[in-house]
């Protein structure tokens, strides 16, 4: 896939093009660009509450999704009563009290700040886990989730889904897989941990096949960090070297950039 062709700009600090079926915005700080993830996201509950059906959607963590949450938790009068929460992915037996808990980010950021009809939480205990997951999914597949708010790795992986682990064609919904070297420094670039030694080295993640099972995907990717990540999302083979090449194959993703995670895209040209 190639970014040049079908680029417009509609307003003076944003771009959008698409690349393939893939929807892109760039804007021009991370700020921004969550915002703009939050309004979409916003627009796609409102439009599911007038269904008058419950709505299931998946969240994702880490600091890729902190202005996209922060935004979107301060719009006013969304259908959250409606709202079956779940998240994608936790760590394998760390405490949920630990600063880089996935659930511990969602409680402060989304399941505490809003009052949903229900939020599942991702339980890492070690202990009783396969049975944990089987349950997990039987409540995932009884939401029928119809929205996804997700991010891409530096690696390229979804959700916990690495390049070693990834499976375009996973036959288990969720799974328990290792984390790669390169996933576990992110964590401490990103400032969740002190030393790669401390991130845990398993987590329990839904896999692929469950991700692209829900019908819209928007994904939060600022910062430079993720600016080659994005370019072999868009450019490189779908591939499991890079997971999120798959995105190439899904007919509703928007990817919401800022200026810094998009400076590595072949001919794109972003003034500041």
């Amino acid at each position: 896939i190639r970014t040049k062709g079908s680029m417009k700009s509609s307003s003076q600090n944003v771009k959008r093009f698409n690349a393939g079926t893939i929807k892109l915005e760039i804007h021009l700080t991370g700020e921004a660009a969550g915002k703009a993830a939050a309004q979409a996201a916003a627009e796609e509950l409102r439009r599911l509450d007038r269904l008058g059906k419950d709505i299931g959607v998946i969240f994702a963590t880490g600091a890729s999704q902190l202005d996209t949450l922060d935004a979107l938790t301060s719009i006013p009068d969304l259908p959250w009563q409606h709202v079956l929460g779940f998240h994608m992915d936790e760590y394998v037996g760390l405490d949920e009290n630990h600063p880089a808990s996935f659930r511990r980010y969602l409680r402060e950021r989304l399941s505490g700040r809003v009052a949903m009809r229900r939020f599942f939480e991702m339980d890492g205990n070690p202990e009783g886990i396969d049975s944990f997951a089987r349950e997990y999914v039987r409540s995932l597949d009884a939401a029928n989730p119809q929205l996804c708010l997700l991010g891409i790795g530096e690696n390229g992986h979804l959700a916990f889904n690495d390049p070693s682990e990834a499976d375009f064609n996973d036959p288990l919904p969720i799974k328990v897989v290792t984390l790669d070297d390169a996933c576990r420094q992110q964590q401490v670039s990103e400032g969740w941990f002190a030393s790669r030694e401390e991130v845990p080295r398993q987590a329990l993640t839904l896999t692929i096949p469950t991700l692209f099972l829900v019908p819209k995907l928007i994904v939060s990717v600022p910062g430079s960090r993720k600016a080659e990540a994005v370019r072999r999302t868009l450019e490189d083979p779908i591939a499991t070297d890079c997971p999120s090449t798959l995105l190439q194959t899904h007919p509703d993703v928007t990817i919401y950039l800022d200026v810094n995670s998009a400076a590595a895209l072949s001919n794109v040209y972003v003034s500041q």
